[in-house]
């Protein structure tokens, strides 16, 4: 087996790059002379590896090329936010990046979607605050959910949505007098009453 030199930091910050830019040629050729073994270990100063790079730009043909080449283990590394590259495929919506991820035979599979970030959001979390809802989907339905258990996140975002339903809200304007509204969902309703 041979042994291969080791990158020096610009070498490997420039392998970064080359993930970030979707620079095929320019990773085969850093994998030709120092091997994948050091890729895994290779990060930014925020914790940023190749692969959130990659996922978080939507080089699919890259991703294709590493994943086989890199242990699964790096497919759930988070970064210093906490945040998985599925997390940054979320959010900058990249669906094919996702499913290549989720789906990639020896990695974490569908458990990959239950990770959360410092933030407190899942890549599902993420997508839906991104308002990426075809993303949303596809990772309520790749989920293990057991039979009873309805609470997943867009429920809950759903039913916080729905508790503020009809407040009535008590305004007084520059002249004293006090009007009252209702806020129903986004629409306000003023009450004809003014005191």
């Amino acid at each position: 087996m041979p042994t291969h030199p080791s990158p020096s930091a610009e070498e490997a910050e420039n392998l970064l790059f080359s993930c970030r830019y979707g620079e095929l040629n320019e990773i085969r050729q850093f994998v030709e002379k120092f091997g994948s073994d050091i890729i895994p270990t290779i990060q930014d100063e925020n914790g940023n590896t190749v692969l959130h790079m990659i996922c978080g730009n939507g080089h699919e043909d890259v991703l294709e090329y590493l994943l086989p080449l890199v242990p699964p283990a790096i497919i759930a590394a988070q970064n210093n936010a906490l945040s998985t590259p599925l997390h940054w495929a979320a959010l900058n919506q990249h669906l094919h990046i996702a499913q290549k991820l989720v789906q990639f035979p020896t990695g974490l599979g569908a458990d990959l979607i239950d990770i959360k970030n410092a933030a407190g959001r899942s890549p599902l979390g993420e997508a839906e605050n991104a308002g990426w809802e075809e993303g949303a989907r596809w990772f309520v339905q790749m989920m293990k959910l057991d039979e009873g258990d309805v609470s997943t996140e867009a429920n809950a975002e759903d039913e916080s949505v729905g508790a503020f339903q009809d407040v009535e809200v008590e305004i007084e304007d520059a002249e004293g007098k006090i009007a009252r509204m209702t806020l129903s969902g986004s629409q306000t309703q003023p009450d004809s009453k003014a005191t």
